[in-house]
């Protein structure tokens, strides 16, 4: 129960699409970013490497494409594990071996956070970049990541954002490409934080499902580290835009009061308590554990990892071990399931009915145009009530047609939600509808456009179409 307080099974799977879409939709912006990311943890743990002390073995919880771990194993020396609740994700870092020249890889490792499958006092060091907030409970994360941290071994996280004092909360705001133009001259004068209610950007996680915790200020952190380890060091950085801010960092006499007032973000190394000790062994398998028994697993002649109490077993699939708990891999990853249309797998187009154009887009990022309407066929694979799930992708063709572009969705001929779009980009819209045994669907869209010499008639892009449980 407390884990699923910490995190829902909605948010988990809200997690997994958007890792899957942003790091396999847009492969040369993502290796870009990425990039940037590294350079910026680099210099971190670079800066206080004497306080962290040595990385074998290290875990990165979060990893996404596991583009840091590659970091901490090729530029760090490190051997050690990157895990995703992705495990598509965790894939496509083959592409950034690839493109980066890289000799050395981690093992790669889907699981979840709050079900950390490793022994306790397995581990060395753990990092976890940017992704704590995405926790109501993340004393929950920190507990696990103290369970299988060793005796003085060190937590790092990073990029961690912090509670702003000085804003009235009136709206989730997106990033700079998807701001209106009033919000980017706010954004430039150093403004536009006054306003919104937590992080810039947040719009986009939170549309797609994935629930943001920015309760935190720096003395809720303070108390928390210090309650779960021994000694810290820490960093604080608070960006300052425009004169709007600039005001607040020159009246400000310290760091703490600059970031009380105005955000930022917290980058802390923890280290347990304890001595530390050389690792007990150098197969990396002896370090995990069952998720769902706990026992020990072995690695079997087939590359699977084989659990030695119960059936649990998870093969290499494409380089990646799948260690979710058994409950939750059959909720995250169904496949080729009746309730769901994922335009990246084969076979889903049995599902489409009329109104559908030609599949587009690259794996992770699959998509079909459509006109003014599209039809398409769910059906359950669980009994209870139900969520429609839309995800899509609007165009600025689309906001030039004079009129406010108006998505409705019609289930078994009764409407079941209608939305009006007002940004650019990804979208997910959602709605509740009742247990039958067949979802006949109508997606509306209006305005439509064409884009000559294409003689189409075109609204917006549909990359998924599912029923998730109401939870």
């Amino acid at each position: 129960m407390k884990n699923d307080a910490a995190q829902s099974i909605a948010v988990k799977r809200a997690q997994v699409e958007f890792h899957n879409f942003a790091s396999l939709g847009e492969p040369e912006r993502a290796r870009r970013v990425y990039a940037e990311e590294n350079t910026r943890r680099g210099t971190v743990i670079r800066k206080h490497r004497e306080f962290i002390g040595e990385l074998t073995p290290f875990l990165e919880i979060g990893a996404n494409a596991g583009h840091s771990s590659y970091m901490l194993a090729n530029e760090f020396g490190g051997d050690g594990f990157a895990l995703d609740i992705s495990a598509d994700s965790l894939r496509y870092g083959v592409s950034l071996m690839e493109t980066w020249g890289l000799a050395r890889a981690p093992v790669r490792v889907a699981g979840d956070a709050l079900n950390l499958p490793f022994r306790d006092g397995s581990l060395r060091t753990v990092f976890a970049f940017q992704m704590l907030s995405q926790f109501m409970d993340i004393e929950a994360v920190f507990l696990e990541v103290k369970r299988v941290l060793a005796p003085g071994g060190v937590f790092v996280f990073a990029e961690e954002p912090l509670r702003r004092g000085l804003s009235l909360r009136l709206y989730r705001c997106p990033y700079r490409d998807t701001m209106k133009p009033w919000e980017r001259k706010l954004h430039d004068w150093g403004l536009l934080g006054y306003v919104v209610r937590d992080v810039i950007g947040a719009h986009q996680e939170e549309s797609f499902g994935i629930r943001q915790n920015h309760t935190m200020e720096l003395r809720h952190w303070d108390a928390l580290i210090r309650k779960h380890f021994a000694e810290y060091e820490s960093e604080i950085f608070v960006p300052q835009r425009g004169w709007g801010e600039n005001i607040v960092g020159w009246l400000s006499k310290s760091q703490w009061t600059l970031a009380h007032r105005l955000g930022g973000t917290l980058s802390a190394m923890c280290r347990k308590a304890g001595v530390a000790a050389p690792p007990d062994s150098d197969k990396w398998e002896t370090r995990l554990r069952c998720p769902d028994c706990g026992a020990p697993v072995r690695l079997a002649a087939e590359e699977t990892l084989q659990c030695t109490a119960c059936a649990y077993a998870a093969p290499n699939e494409g380089g990646v071990y799948n260690l979710l708990r058994s409950v939750d891999k059959k909720e995250l990853y169904p496949g080729d399931r009746s309730d769901v249309i994922d335009f990246t797998l084969p076979g889903h187009e049995a599902r489409l009915g009329t109104g559908w154009y030609s599949l587009e887009g690259v794996y992770g990022n699959k998509y079909r145009w459509i006109g003014g309407q599209a039809t398409a066929v769910l059906q359950p694979a669980h009994r209870g009530e139900k969520r429609l799930r839309i995800r899509g992708h609007a165009s600025e063709q689309l906001f030039e047609q004079g009129s406010k572009p108006k998505v409705t969705a019609t289930v078994n001929g009764v409407r079941a939600g209608e939305w009006e779009l007002d940004r650019t980009g990804l979208f997910i819209l959602e709605a509740d509808v009742p247990e039958v045994p067949e979802y006949q669907i109508s997606i509306e869209v209006s305005p439509t456009w064409k884009f000559p010499p294409d003689e189409r008639q075109l609204t917006v892009t549909l990359s998924m179409i599912r029923l998730t449980p109401r939870d």
